[in-house]
């Protein structure tokens, strides 16, 4: 796997454990964006880009993610426990949307992305440091500024 390029967003709000995006570009012409950059119990880690998990009221056919306890469009009552449930039996409520095949990969993307991260990291300290600019992405919705005009 030849990863050409690593983009990294950081996130200013650290009242969670988001800690920033990153941007993977494969050979030069695959790009993977969204893989999230996470503080957990035990360090950094590298979560896949995913997309939340919908299934259908009995009743209307509206759209609902799995938690919901009522539908969205008629207000009908769903039932508890909706969707397939993961290795550790709590239901799935996300789906990756790109992921690497074997371990090997994963331990690759993550050590390559924790690296660019960290980097970026100390890079913001020096004085002068100006935040890379992503205009092509979404990444504002996740700062003060984005949450203020939503």
């Amino acid at each position: 796997m030849n990863i050409s390029e690593i983009r990294i967003k950081l996130i200013d709000d650290q009242r969670d454990k988001l800690r920033g995006f990153a941007s993977l570009t494969l050979d030069s012409c695959l790009v993977i964006r969204d893989l999230k950059v996470i503080e957990g119990n035990k360090g950094l880690f590298v979560a896949m880009p995913s997309r939340k998990l919908h299934d259908r009221c009995p009743s209307c056919a509206g759209k609902n993610h799995i938690r919901a306890r009522y539908c969205n469009d008629c207000g009908a009552r769903l039932r508890e426990g909706r969707g397939d449930l993961d290795e550790r039996g709590r239901v799935r409520l996300y789906a990756d949307i790109a992921h690497p095949i074997h371990q090997e990969g994963r331990d690759e993307v993550q050590a390559r992305v924790v690296t660019a991260y960290r980097q970026e990291l100390e890079n913001s300290k020096q004085e002068g440091y100006v935040a890379p600019r992503f205009d092509d992405l979404d990444y504002h919705v996740f700062t003060d500024e984005g949450q203020a005009s939503a």
